[in-house]
């Protein structure tokens, strides 16, 4: 599997992956739970396959992993027909464009796989991602009031959305 851009390559990771992968979220915040190594091994090694309600793909930019995305479509949490995506790109890579490119890849491939709805959500002060989605042609729907855990309480993420017209 591989859904290729001008720029941006996205794709199941590599094996040799896994180590820059981990590093990476290690640096990042966690949201939810733990890390655990054996966990993202796992993940690496599913990727680019449904596994479980999920897709996991690595972002790469002239062969270099530079961030990774998520959908989740999960038959018992999400209807038929509508998928939610995360994406991670590591730090000294935003507001190259990438993000947008991503998006848009993602999006589109996404909605030729048959899914209606791709719905995306973001910290509500997380001007750059809310960007990105604007300008890909999500629309935002609303906000989930003290949706995420973050550090001692919940923050709120506003709700996006990309919707192929029947």
């Amino acid at each position: 599997m591989l859904i290729a851009g001008a720029r941006v390559v996205l794709q199941p990771f590599r094996t040799d992956e896994l180590d820059a992968l981990y590093e990476a979220r290690l640096r990042s915040t966690p949201t939810v739970g733990e890390l655990d190594r054996e966990a993202v091994r796992r993940r690496v090694e599913s990727s680019g396959t449904w596994n479980e309600g999920r897709l996991d793909l690595a972002i790469q930019v002239d062969g270099k992993l530079v961030g990774e995305v998520d959908v989740r479509s999960d038959r018992q949490m999400l209807p038929p027909g509508v998928c939610e995506f995360g994406i991670e790109l590591w730090a000294d890579l935003r507001g190259a464009g990438i993000g947008t490119e991503a998006v848009e890849l993602l999006t589109r491939w996404l909605h030729e796989q048959g899914f209606s709805r791709v719905q995306a959500g973001t910290h509500v002060a997380n001007l750059q991602m809310r960007t990105v989605l604007a300008k890909v042609g999500f629309e935002h729907e609303g906000t989930m009031r003290r949706f995420m855990p973050d550090g001692d309480g919940r923050a709120d993420y506003a709700l996006y959305a990309h919707v192929v017209q029947a």
